[in-house]
């Protein structure tokens, strides 16, 4: 919406503001036909499919889960802040309870015997739901590359990957826009089409004929 100020006109003289708002009100009372109505309506009737309005709303009114891991957490708690101020894009009501939050932030390192505990908060929120792994620690294990870290990826759904160690609040702030236009439905290109890279991917097990067919025998080597 474009909102502008404008000087009121002189005495007597109705000013363009007034006569919008004197033609809304002929049209709630039914008084606007023919030329003026149609004019009205393609001035200020907005029309779209209820799946874009549904998800309009959910993108921009995300309710992320209290919840923190490690150091990853304190970035997280900054994005509240005067800063970063998350709460003009309408996510800054973060729940304590996961039945009433529908993004979590994985924000830290995760271990084998805390990954049961993060998969039973994110089976008990709401749905539609989405997970951000926030760090490193998070999206690959980081520098904790030892048997007692899991990657979030491997034991639930994870839409966006935040990297760094620990991110920026301005970092996060970046993953929950990209988040917001996944959910609105039009997703960035991913890297594979941005460089030609359909095809690399490593395949492993039985899988292998079937990359064969699809990608052709010499993407699938070494699988």
């Amino acid at each position: 919406m474009d909102v502008k100020r404008e000087k009121l006109g002189p005495a007597g003289v109705p000013s363009d503001f007034r006569v919008r708002q004197l033609r809304a009100r002929d049209m709630l009372r039914g008084d606007l036909e023919g030329v003026d109505l149609d004019k009205f309506v393609e001035e200020a009737v907005l029309t779209t499919t209820m799946d874009k309005a549904v998800a309009w709303a959910r993108s921009n009114a995300l309710f992320p889960a209290t919840f923190g891991l490690a150091c990853c957490a304190i970035e997280m708690m900054s994005i509240v802040a005067a800063r970063v101020d998350v709460a003009r894009f309408g996510f800054e009501a973060f729940r304590a309870s996961p039945r009433q939050a529908d993004l979590l932030i994985l924000s830290g390192r995760v271990s084998i015997k805390m990954a049961p505990v993060v998969r039973r908060i994110y089976d008990q929120m709401l749905e539609p739901k989405w997970a951000i792994a926030m760090g490193a620690c998070s999206s690959s294990m980081g520098v904790f590359n030892n048997y007692a870290i899991v990657p979030a990826d491997k034991f639930m759904p994870v839409d966006v990957h935040v990297p760094g160690c620990p991110p920026r609040p301005e970092a996060l702030m970046h993953g929950v826009l990209k988040l917001r236009a996944m959910i609105q439905g039009h997703p960035d290109q991913g890297w594979r089409q941005r460089y030609g890279a359909v095809g690399t991917e490593e395949v492993v097990g039985d899988r292998a004929a079937d990359a064969i067919n699809v990608f052709g025998p010499g993407d699938t080597e070494g699988a």
